[in-house]
C-alpha cells in the first residue's frame, strides 16, 4: 500500500539546521532556527523554571490525565497575562483557556473549531505570515486568503493592508500577530490595531490573534495591547498563546487556546465544542509544561525572577539589533538596514534576496532562511563585525 508515496522535500529550516552542523568554517553564524539564544549561542534554562521544577519534582503526587482543557491552575495564571489581571472580559467570565500542546497545537484546536463551527468561512493571513499557518489551516480544510503587509522596500504596508482588510467577506476569520510579527519584525502601533478594530467591527470579521511572542517586544503588558483591545470592544476574538518562548520551555510544547464570547453563557457553549476538539486531536495536553508555568506565576517570588530574566532576554535582542546597524555603519549601509532597529521579536525581514542568502550561506558560513528572515537572537557582540563585512560582500 505505501509503493505510491513519494518523499517530499524537507523542512527547509531543518535542512538549514543540518547544512549547519556540516559546516566547518569555525566563523560560521545560525540565524535560522527561531530559538533564543544567548552570548554563546546556548538556548538556556531560566533560573526560574529550574526552581519551579525542583518544587514540582518534590511536590508531585501523581501522573493522571489533567482534562481536556488542561490543569485549571494553568489557566487561572495565563488568562490574566495575556487579557490583564483586571480585565472586565474576565470580571464578565467571557473568556476559556484551553492548555494545548505549544502554541501550534492551539492554532490547530483553533482551526478545527472554526471548520466544524463556521463552515464556509474563509481565513485570511498576513503576506508574508509565518509559514505553518498556511499548512494548519489548509489542513482543517479552511479556504486561505492573504492580506499585504510588507511592501517592495521591505516597510510595512499599513495602507495595504487596511485598504485589503476592507475588502474581506462578512464574517470571515483574520488571523492578527499580536507583537514581534513572524517573520518580519515588523509590528502595529497602538494607532494602527484601533484602525484594525473599526474594520473588522465594520465588517463583522473574527480575529484569531496569534499571541506567541508576549514579552520579547516591549514588554508583557505592552504586548498585548492588541489582544485586550480586541477582546475588550469585540464580541468574539480567538486567541492562540505560547510559553515556549517567554518561559524557554521550548519542548515542553505549552500552549493555550483563549476563546472570548458575547457572554459567560455563550462562551460555555463553545468551551464544549473546544472540548471536543482537542479530545479527537490529542485527548489531554501534556502536564509538565503547564505545571512549570503555574509554579511560576503563582509563587511571588518566582514570578519576580521570570519577569527579570525575561526583561534580561527582551533587552539583549533589541540592544542587538541597534548594534547590528550600527555595525554597517563603516560600509554606508546602515540606512538601508535601518529597518532592523525598529523591528521587535526575535525576527527580523532584513531584506536581503535570496541570492544574496546563498552567498551568505556558501561564502561565509552565514545560515537564514532564503526569504531573508534572520533570528536576531543568533546575533552576537563577538560575530556582529563578521556578519557585517559578509552583508557587506554581498551587497
Amino acid at each position: 500500500m505505501f509503493e505510491h508515496i513519494e518523499r517530499v522535500p524537507g523542512d527547509a529550516i531543518l535542512g538549514l539546521i543540518e547544512a549547519f552542523k556540516k559546516d566547518t568554517n569555525p566563523q560560521k553564524v545560525d540565524l535560522g532556527v527561531g530559538v533564543y539564544k544567548d552570548a554563546q549561542g546556548n538556548t538556556p534554562v531560566m533560573r526560574a523554571v529550574k526552581e519551579a521544577e525542583a518544587l514540582l519534582l518534590k511536590n508531585e503526587t501523581t501522573k493522571t490525565y489533567i482534562g481536556s482543557h488542561g490543569a485549571p491552575q494553568y489557566g487561572e495564571v495565563v488568562l490574566p497575562m495575556v487579557l490583564g489581571k483586571d480585565s472586565p472580559v474576565l470580571a464578565a467570565k467571557r473568556a476559556s483557556a484551553t492548555q494545548s500542546p505549544g502554541g501550534t497545537g492551539a492554532l490547530r484546536l483553533a482551526a478545527d473549531f472554526i471548520s466544524a463551527q463556521l463552515p464556509g468561512k474563509g481565513i485570511w493571513v498576513s503576506d508574508p505570515t509565518w509559514p505553518n499557518h498556511h499548512g494548519i489551516f489548509t489542513a482543517a480544510g479552511i479556504e486561505l486568503h492573504k492580506y499585504p503587509y510588507v511592501d517592495a522596500e521591505n516597510r510595512l504596508d499599513f495602507e495595504g493592508m487596511l485598504a485589503a482588510v476592507k475588502q474581506i467577506p462578512a464574517g470571515d476569520v483574520i488571523v492578527l500577530h499580536a507583537c514581534c510579527h513572524n517573520p518580519t519584525g515588523f509590528d502595529l502601533d497602538r494607532g494602527q490595531w484601533q484602525q484594525i478594530l473599526e474594520v473588522v467591527r465594520e465588517r463583522n470579521l473574527l480575529p484569531l490573534i496569534d499571541f506567541a511572542y508576549q514579552g520579547f517586544g516591549e514588554g508583557l503588558d505592552e504586548d498585548a495591547y492588541g489582544v485586550r483591545l480586541m477582546a475588550e470592544n469585540l464580541d468574539e476574538v480567538i486567541i492562540t498563546s505560547s510559553c515556549s518562548k517567554n518561559f524557554g520551555i521550548y519542548c515542553e510544547r505549552t500552549g493555550c487556546l483563549i476563546m472570548v464570547a458575547k457572554n459567560s453563557e455563550q462562551m460555555e457553549n463553545v468551551r464544549s465544542q473546544v472540548a471536543i476538539v482537542a479530545r479527537e486531536n490529542y485527548s489531554n495536553p501534556p502536564a509538565h509544561g503547564g505545571a512549570i508555568v503555574s509554579e511560576i506565576l503563582h509563587s511571588a517570588e518566582l514570578a519576580a525572577l521570570w519577569r527579570e530574566e525575561l526583561t534580561e532576554m527582551r533587552d539583549r535582542i533589541n540592544t542587538l539589533r541597534r548594534d547590528f546597524v550600527e555595525s554597517l555603519k563603516p560600509y554606508g549601509l546602515d540606512q538601508k538596514y535601518a529597518c532592523v532597529a525598529e523591528q521587535r521579536g526575535m525576527f527580523s525581514y532584513t531584506g536581503l534576496k535570496p541570492e544574496q542568502v546563498d552567498r551568505l550561506r556558501d561564502e561565509f558560513g552565514i545560515y537564514m532562511v532564503r526569504s531573508g528572515r534572520a533570528n536576531v537572537a543568533g546575533f552576537s557582540h563577538e560575530n556582529l563585525p563578521y556578519l557585517a563585512k559578509a552583508i557587506a560582500a554581498v551587497n
